[in-house]
């Protein structure tokens, strides 16, 4: 069976949209969290997605969609912000968050360079729960990804795990 230029074409665009939006459910974004968790042994259970989190953290970041602005809500959760563009999934925006575990000093409870309270944030031994939301700018380019936790971590002097 032969398949024709424009028909694979088509085909591409769909799987990798299909890709992008698979990357925004609750499972995937529970997934990537759950995996960073294990790997500094963050004892079980593990995360569970909240429905309750997702529409605080979807009707904070709508106040947001205007000037697209990474700014905390000062909501009574732990909360993590991210923005991208192009296909930018909530599950980009986790690996991200991850991605700063280099600057995470254990020995010392700090960050050795740069930003490390976000990936803290992912791997807090005590949150339970998490719920994200991922809106588009209206600028119509940029996408706003928002993540809340409970309970909420980073609390000084504290080590995550």
């Amino acid at each position: 069976m032969e398949i024709s230029k424009t028909t694979f074409i088509v085909f591409m665009v769909l799987a990798m949209a299909h890709s992008s939006l698979a990357q925004n459910t609750p499972k995937d974004i529970v997934i990537v969290h759950n995996k960073a968790r294990a790997e500094v042994g963050v004892p079980l259970p593990p995360l569970k997605w909240n429905n309750t989190l997702a529409s605080y953290a979807h009707d904070y970041a709508t106040t947001k969609l205007a000037e697209c602005k990474l700014v905390h809500s000062d909501g009574p959760y732990g909360e993590n912000l991210a923005m991208g563009y192009g296909e930018f999934s909530a599950v980009d925006a986790v690996n991200l968050w991850v991605g700063e575990k280099p600057n995470y000093e254990y020995a010392t409870n700090s960050c050795n360079s740069g930003m490390c309270g976000h990936y803290t944030q992912v791997i807090w031994r005590n949150t339970l729960q998490v719920g994200c939301a991922r809106l588009k700018c209206q600028n119509g380019e940029a996408w706003f990804v928002s993540c809340n936790y409970y309970p909420p971590g980073n609390y000084i002097g504290e080590r995550p795990y």
